[in-house]
């Protein structure tokens, strides 16, 4: 069953009260989500899959009459197990019990207040997160939240100004608000991460952005964007520093990362080559599903190793101008090479986790259909292939994964 909390029942009771200054509506996301791994690699469990079906609710209030605002969002979720056997669990779509078995349901609940002044809104609660140094993910049956403060600002033209403190997170594989998110040796166990940053978006061809953030006595990260789209072209820059602080509990960190992509689109095709890069000896780490913006962070590998530089080849296809609209096609092909973990820290959360010569590649293949109109508006089916090789030096496996996903939004307003 379901548990409501507190915050869930009064977001509930409170949204009729709240004024039409900023629309108030609700969705439900009914997502079925079929995920098989082969591992072609190691030992243990070679072969994992799992079949399941989610709902995700949300409701958002409006805000109260007045120089200041209050409002309410909160949201829901519940998980169903249709398949998935104690033998082929772990894919991340269920939670395990202690007899490694996929739990048959599984649910969470969660809220935010939320006030505004004038262009300014302060978030507080549980929510998801979107920035560059910190982004719960949404890749699974259940998506990631954190709970804290999140404040954002639009007082200046194309500027946004955001600022947020988190302490609390629920996983995507558990309805826990305790459930700690990790990293490639960094996790938030005890620890909180704070951030602030600003987004340019002009109405020329230039933009950019510029974050930092820091993981308690873990790092302190900055991030830089830069980016051009003009006509046909797509160019984005991206580079990430990465330095232990406080306690340093993941060991010393020295690290630069930065992506440079170049698309160019004609008419219902793309062409997007990608070059990425890491300086340092651990990885490029991070902790929240999404807290990477390098170009070649792709489905299943993140191309992130220590010393590590890798090339993305990649292709789209809009059917749509082909007389088939909803209907797209993705392929692309990354490799990298040149990884090197053998001078991380002793000491350190990375030592020990990749090796000298370290090299692998992935494939993977999208195809997408989303339904144009009638009945079945907006709802989407979704096929992808992934294919993962590396040689025993580099820390990833050898995958071949398949998803199937159908997802079918509702939305509405009060």
């Amino acid at each position: 069953m379901i548990r409501a909390t507190p915050g869930l029942l009064a977001a509930l009771a409170l949204c009729p009260a709240f004024s039409q200054a900023d629309e108030p509506g609700w969705s439900l996301l009914s997502r079925n989500y079929f995920l098989h791994s082969d591992f072609r690699s190691g030992d243990g469990q070679n072969y994992r899959q799992e079949w399941a079906q989610g709902f995700i609710g949300e409701v958002r209030s409006g805000f109260t009459e007045g120089t200041l605002g209050l409002g309410i969002d909160a949201h829901g979720f519940l998980g169903l197990k249709l398949d998935g056997g104690r033998g082929h669990a772990g894919t991340g779509l269920l939670p395990r019990d202690s007899d490694g078995r996929a739990e048959s349901d599984y649910s969470s609940a969660g809220a935010a207040i939320k006030l505004r002044l004038g262009n300014t809104e302060l978030h507080y609660g549980e929510m998801t997160v979107e920035t560059p140094v910190f982004d719960t993910g949404d890749k699974r049956l259940h998506p990631e939240y954190a709970t804290g403060w999140f404040l954002e600002n639009t007082d200046l033209p194309d500027w946004r100004l955001q600022a947020g403190r988190f302490t609390a997170f629920n996983n995507q594989d558990n309805s826990s608000t305790h459930d700690d998110f990790g990293g490639y040796g960094a996790t938030t166990h005890g620890r909180a991460i704070s951030l602030a940053g600003a987004t340019f978006t002009p109405a020329g061809p230039f933009g950019g952005a510029l974050y930092a953030g820091q993981l308690q006595d873990t790092w302190r990260q900055a991030y830089l964007n830069l980016n051009f789209n003009e006509g046909n072209w797509r160019l984005d820059g991206n580079l990430y520093q990465t330095r232990d602080t406080g306690n340093a509990s993941a060991g010393a960190i020295d690290t630069l990362a930065y992506s440079l992509l170049a698309k160019y689109r004609l008419g219902a095709q793309a062409l997007t080559l990608a070059y990425q890069k890491v300086e340092g000896d651990t990885p490029f780490d991070f902790v929240g599903g999404d807290s990477i913006y390098l170009a070649n962070s792709i489905k299943y590998a993140d191309f992130n190793g220590p010393g590590e530089r890798s090339w993305q080849l990649r292709y789209d296809l809009d059917f749509a101008t082909l007389g088939l609209p909803g209907l797209s096609l993705m392929g692309r092909y990354v490799k990298g090479s040149g990884i090197n973990g053998s001078h991380a820290p002793a000491d350190g959360a990375y030592a020990g986790q990749q090796g000298q010569g370290g090299r692998h590649w992935e494939r993977d293949i999208d195809l997408k259909y989303v339904v144009q109109s009638g009945a079945a508006k907006d709802l989407s089916l979704s096929f992808s292939h992934v294919s993962h090789r590396a040689n025993t030096t580099q820390a990833g496996d050898d995958i071949d994964r398949i998803y199937l996903i159908i997802e079918y939004p509702l939305k509405g307003s009060f």
